[in-house]
């Protein structure tokens, strides 16, 4: 099938910018770290680097292939050697030899990724292992059925060698799949599309039946932690053990029976002299290992991660104004929407090391919030900021049908509040973007599917289901199902407008009108505002400026910022404001109203009057929840 010409997605947005990381990475040490903090076990086998890579138009595997591509970074970006944009109508191949130790008798061998965008099918030797659709979310195969069978003709029966082969399909905006801001024609607030493998493919040697996840729900009130092992096979374990550690030292452990067909539970005291609740500023984190015994035999399956003592709630401060508290106590959530994006590595960062520094900057600024948008980002990222002491916003990837510009965003600011006001009915949905059937119900398992990655990191403070109205419907569904699965978050229902009252937040979004807030049955976030483009000389990306107002030069920019702080924002604290999420973390693409560059060289505003600023709000925040 002869390719299609694609003029306007053709040619890959590939910006000059580097990061101080770019130059680092290389096959040989790209993304080494464990890709899984809060459940770790021992035997763990990367597979990142260099694979071989192949576009077709035919979902037939290639005769052969095209070059060699640097796992885990996507085709588009230029981290991965390619720079090509994969179409619609195209499919990316991908082909890698692996030798691993054969597993042993009664012994599984798990292949995982952490992200493949948006469709792709697994083969193992030509033969196919398994499916997956959902391009943010992890996934795991056991590939122990289709591996090579051991003979007398093979000089090495302890080892196995096997090729794996990857088809990745990404319809991208011309579907209703889940893609957050990607779009082929890039431009504004849409960004440049990604496809395939973005994030780290490993393995790991698991027992027959191991566990396959966690849920551990800490309670704060009663000082206990319940840890569920959901297990291969429910009811096959005698035998649920768990033991806590608090700075090295064993301060709980005990053991739980696994009834038939059921998984393993069991809860622990943790001891007042050891109870450290988890906040910003003192973001402690128990590490607790897990492990079951199989029958009578001498079978082990160990697990170990962590968790935090903390609890949040909306309860009214001393003066009756209904606040964010975190363990009791009013917190001002003060931080930054975060779109994820990297110049040379679109959704997936240079490095750990870069993920830490960008992390632990904007800890070091005064900000203890960071809204992540449209987007779910790898384990690590999550753990670096349940160490750090950053609560996460945690944004539902947006999706749907084509995105009705004219009536989701400009229709809505100018007939404000009147159609902010709509109800949430069947037949607005299909101006929102989720008319199909289809769509919603993939909304829901990949709802569900978020949660359940999630919920493991204490990092995370609120659940988003929508933004914006865009791909909005059965709003108080999305809340109640988030309930269901995570009831020790808060919900931030519709994040904007379109906002039908449910949830625990009246989030607001305000770029262009006067800022007026009054207290209510939900405490108020200002869940987006600011947004001021400057692009700083050196550290652009060549494209057009994008923003919500501009700045001249970095001293225009710190005093339109701090006025805006200041002036605008710190007065409503008093009125019931308890959040704020300032657009935002860093330029992207066109978008440049970043505080720092997109290559993340440099701090756009005065970081000293950043920081006073971040000050002169805690302390008024502190001043009227008295």
């Amino acid at each position: 099938m002869k390719r299609k010409n694609h003029p306007a997605t053709d040619a890959v947005y590939s910006p000059t910018l580097t990061t101080p990381w770019t130059a680092s990475v290389t096959p040989e040490n790209v993304w080494k770290e464990y890709p899984r903090p809060a459940m770790v076990r021992d035997g763990w086998i990367n597979l990142n680097g260099l694979w071989d890579y192949a576009f077709t138009g035919v979902p037939d595997m290639p005769e052969s292939f095209d070059g060699r591509i640097l796992v885990p970074f996507s085709p588009e970006s230029p981290l991965s050697g390619v720079n090509r944009q994969l179409q619609p109508e195209e499919y990316l191949w991908y082909r890698h030899s692996v030798t691993v130790h054969r597993p042993e008798e009664g012994r599984r061998l798990l292949l995982h990724f952490g992200a493949v965008d948006q469709r792709c099918v697994i083969y193992i030797d030509g033969k196919k292992a398994g499916a997956h659709s959902g391009g943010y979310l992890p996934f795991c195969l056991d590939i122990t059925p289709f591996l090579p069978k051991a003979g007398p003709d093979r000089m090495d029966a302890s080892s196995v060698t096997f090729g794996l082969l990857v088809r990745v399909q990404d319809l991208s905006d011309t579907s209703w799949q889940s893609r957050g801001k990607q779009k082929l024609k890039r431009g504004g607030m849409f960004y440049t599309a990604q496809s395939g493998i973005w994030q780290t493919v490993w393995m790991e040697r698991v027992p027959e039946n191991y566990i396959q996840s966690l849920t551990v729900t800490p309670d704060y009130d009663a000082r206990t932690v319940t840890v569920k092992a959901h297990t291969s096979m429910p009811g096959g374990a005698v035998n649920l053990w768990a033991v806590v550690r608090a700075g090295g030292v064993t301060i709980a452990e005990d053991w739980g029976s696994d009834e038939a067909d059921r998984d393993g539970e069991v809860t622990l005291n943790i001891p007042e002299e050891h109870f450290f609740p988890w906040s910003p500023d003192t973001p402690f984190l128990y590490d607790l290992t897990v492990g079951t015994t199989q029958g009578g035999e001498e079978q082990f399956d160990t697990v170990h991660s962590y968790f935090a003592l903390r609890k949040w709630s909306c309860e009214p401060d001393a003066r009756g104004v209904l606040r964010f508290c975190l363990n009791g106590k009013p917190i001002l959530l003060n931080g930054l929407l975060d779109q994820g994006y990297w110049p040379q590595g679109l959704y997936t960062p240079p490095s750990d090391a870069a993920v830490e520094r960008e992390l632990s900057e904007v800890k070091a600024l005064g900000f203890n919030l960071l809204r992540k948008h449209a987007k779910i980002e790898p384990q690590r990222w999550y753990y670096h900021c349940d160490r750090l002491g950053l609560v996460v916003w945690q944004d539902m990837v947006n999706g749907g049908s084509r995105y009705n510009l004219w009536f989701v965003t400009y229709l809505t600011n100018v007939l404000q509040p009147l159609v902010r006001r709509l109800p949430d009915a069947e037949p607005l949905w299909g101006l929102l973007s989720r008319g199909k059937a289809s769509s919603r119900e993939t909304y829901r398992k990949e709802l569900q599917a978020t949660v359940e990655a999630l919920r493991c990191h204490p990092c995370i403070g609120c659940w988003v289901p929508f933004n914006e109205g865009w791909g909005q419907f059965d709003a108080a569904g999305a809340v109640q199902a988030i309930r269901t699965l995570d009831d020790t978050r808060l919900v931030d229902e519709a994040s904007g407008w379109y906002d039908q009252g449910g949830g625990d937040v009246c989030s607001i979004h305000n770029y262009f009108y006067p800022l007026h807030v009054k207290p209510g049955s939900r405490t108020v976030a200002l869940s987006e505002y600011g947004g001021i483009a400057w692009p700083m000389p050196g550290h652009e990306a060549p494209g057009k400026t994008y923003g919500y107002g501009t700045a001249k030069s970095r001293a225009d920019l710190t005093a339109r910022c701090k006025k805006l702080q200041l002036g605008t924002v710190l007065p409503q604290l008093k009125k019931g404001l308890s959040a704020l999420v300032y657009t935002q973390l860093t330029d992207v693409e066109d978008e440049v109203n970043g505080l720092f560059t997109y290559d993340r060289a440099e701090i756009k505003p005065d970081a000293n009057a950043v920081r006073s600023v971040n000050a002169a709000l805690a302390a008024e925040f502190a001043k009227v929840t008295r």
